[in-house]
């Protein structure tokens, strides 16, 4: 049994640390080179640190809506905090679900949340009522910091869950919005003394079974992020401004929108609608240096760029799938810039695997960031010979624990090893090369989507009788969502059942998960006993997909 002390906690609420996973179950943490005292406050680590040192008139952020200084960012966090604390009753362990589109409330919540000692449960705009509802239920969440154009699914979702007490709007004009509430606040809320390792964020994302999977991080692990990548592969400095297209639920978001420009005494540039159009302007509006964002987006921008659309641009990280190697290229031929590529998932918080400058070696994704371990094995965690495919399993000061599941911690965690479901092989210099997800996940368009979640989704449809949902090979989005569909007697197979079950998805589960593709089938393939194989349906996608399916 693996020995686990953990320093006194800060909240009042023991939800969190009641809900780690047993001491046995955690990866082993290594901390090469980096030193956390017992007791930290994120917020007051990667913000108010930077007032001290007299950055309180510098840019934090750009938005549509304006800048902010270091200072109005502090201070709005501060007010937020009180609201929490004054109005709604908040202490400190409770959890707060966090709802919107990048930009500076929503950024300026999620800090306050933790700098009240909160935990800040992050969830996308696109999400729909039965999606938040699983949510809210699994985190137990209290509260909800809403942005106002997007209450209409979280309401219905509190009708569903009783756990969650109030939701207060922002970016509205509401009598009772966060606005409303924070006038009456002063500045200067002090920092919660929460210990170093308290839960102050959950981030949930789908898995294979197409229930969602929450993970839960510390304080500490936001400092180890910004220690590690960013100090190491990115190398901001102050002056820099990032831009990117994530959204803040996704951690490669949260990283490389929020923590690594605070990390830095930085700026980011918020974009609400960050499609690759729009991205392109705010480039030059923002005067960004640092872009973040998908192997897709990177293709989609080239066919739109114009000669100097991209002149601030200094660097450019890619993560959320695979880099493919034509678009590295591509991008290179036309901005001189060489992208990073990066490996991270949601489990380990961010980025562990990249290379930047001289040390990118195009196709690979690069070595392990110093701080972390990685390496590939074989199913009984031995390491393969360079150049065999296996299994890619890393450890550092980041680490998987899931939120009271037990079943999925020792899955994700062998022998101290964060294993993340990927097949890599490794070369005899320390590049990692990717070669396919092990599990089922469908990954387009930098989207991790759960064919099981789909399946659950279209069976509810009165249609359809039985359904298979994989991912086919796309030249745009890398894979697209095709269903497989066996359709109730009597229905008729065509195009206006096809959009009718499109459509049905859409309105249910967030839009971008819809399948792309629909075939109508007889059967699908199964075992003896009943199991549905996926990888033949794979198969089958593999082998229509240049005929092209519906779209």
């Amino acid at each position: 049994m693996r020995e686990l002390r953990l320093e006194p906690t800060g909240h009042v609420d023991g939800f969190a640390r009641a809900n780690l996973p047993p001491a046995g179950l955690w990866p082993d943490l290594v901390f090469d080179g980096l030193d956390y005292p017992k007791r930290l406050n994120g917020t007051a680590e990667l913000l108010d640190r930077w007032l001290e040192r007299g950055h309180a008139a510098r840019a934090a952020i750009k938005s549509a809506s304006g800048t902010w200084s270091y200072g109005q960012l502090a201070e709005t966090v501060d007010r937020i905090a009180a609201v929490l604390v004054e109005d709604l009753g908040f202490v400190p362990g409770n959890r707060v679900l966090m709802r919107g589109p990048n930009n500076p409330m929503m950024a300026a919540s999620i800090l306050a949340v933790w700098k009240a000692g909160g935990v800040a449960v992050n969830t996308m705009p696109l999400l729909r009522a039965r999606e938040l509802a699983y949510i809210i239920d699994k985190a137990q969440v209290q509260f909800a910091l809403c942005d106002g154009r997007f209450l209409a699914d979280l309401e219905a979702a509190k009708q569903q869950s009783p756990a969650l007490r109030r939701i207060v709007p922002f970016n509205s004009e509401s009598a009772e919005s966060l606005e409303s509430l924070l006038v009456a606040k002063r500045p200067g809320f002090r920092a919660c003394d929460t210990a170093a390792d308290d839960v102050c964020l959950i981030a949930f994302t789908s898995g294979t079974t197409g229930r969602p999977k929450g993970t839960m991080h510390f304080h500490r692990d936001l400092l180890a992020i910004c220690d590690t990548t960013p100090r190491h592969v990115i190398r901001p400095d102050a002056d820099d401004t990032f831009i990117g297209s994530p959204p803040f639920a996704f951690t490669f978001g949260l990283g490389v929108q929020l923590l690594f420009p605070l990390g830095a005494g930085a700026c980011t540039a918020l974009v609400e609608q960050p499609s690759p159009p729009n991205l392109i302007r705010a480039i030059g509006q923002f005067g960004a240096t640092v872009l973040a964002t998908a192997p897709t987006a990177y293709r989609a921008m080239l066919d739109q760029l114009r000669p100097g659309d991209l002149a601030s641009l200094k660097k450019c990280v890619s993560a959320g799938e695979h880099l493919p190697l034509p678009t590295f290229d591509a991008w290179r031929k036309a901005t001189g810039i060489r992208i990073i590529d990066g490996i991270g998932s949601t489990e380990m918080l961010h980025i562990f695997i990249a290379a930047s400058g001289d040390d990118i070696r195009p196709g690979s994704t690069g070595r392990a960031v110093p701080g972390y371990q990685a390496r590939v094995v074989d199913d009984q965690g031995r390491d393969v010979k360079p150049g065999e495919i296996g299994r890619l399993a890393v450890r550092g000061p980041t680490g998987c624990r899931y939120l009271a599941d037990p079943e999925r911690q020792r899955e994700y965690v062998k022998e101290g090893w964060n294993y993340t479901g990927d097949a890599y092989r490794r070369d005899v210099d320390g590049y990692f090369w990717y070669c396919a997800r092990t599990d089922d996940m469908i990954v387009s368009a930098g989207y991790n989507i759960s064919g099981p979640e789909i399946e659950n989704v279209l069976l509810d449809h009165p249609k359809v009788k039985e359904c298979g949902v994989v991912g086919a090979p796309d030249s745009e989005r890398g894979m697209i969502v095709k269903a497989y569909v066996v359709l109730r007697d009597g229905e008729v197979a065509g195009p206006a059942t096809m959009k009718e079950l499109q459509d049905y998805v859409k309105g249910e589960i967030a839009p971008y998960k819809y399948p792309r593709a629909v075939s109508f089938v007889d059967s699908l393939p199964r075992t003896e006993t009943g199991k549905l194989q996926r990888f033949r349906l794979r198969q089958m996608a593999a082998e229509e997909s240049s005929g092209g399916g519906t779209r």
